[in-house]
């Protein structure tokens, strides 16, 4: 009896538990030619998203925000993954910090 009682609350623990992230809160973004693609990201405001930034140049680079407090290196032909937020509603700017003038987009959160 007892191990019926605990196997149910396992399944009913289990159907209890989200993943950490839905697939809508992963921003997948790219590095390439020093240009972030997409440009220009839109999230939703008051919440965490993750972002994934590959990075298919031969350098490394450095995803920066001054805007939301974000700095990570993103090592030639590798991927990183950034939490960013929640953040009010508003625009924010980021860049690759070793060539900011070519990589210089937007994020915007509603």
């Amino acid at each position: 009896m007892n191990r019926v009682a605990v196997g149910f609350s396992l399944v009913l623990l289990g159907a209890c538990v989200t993943p950490a992230f839905a697939s809508d809160d992963v921003v997948n973004l790219t590095l390439k030619d020093h240009k972030f693609s997409p440009d220009g990201v839109t999230i939703p405001a008051g919440k965490k998203v993750k972002f994934l930034v590959k990075n298919l140049d031969a350098t490394p680079a450095e995803f920066e925000s001054d805007d939301f407090k974000a700095e990570k290196v993103v090592p030639a032909g590798k991927s990183v993954e950034i939490l960013v937020g929640p953040l009010k509603a508003g625009t924010y700017e980021f860049h690759d910090e070793y060539h900011e003038a070519q990589s210089k987009t937007h994020l915007t959160v509603r």
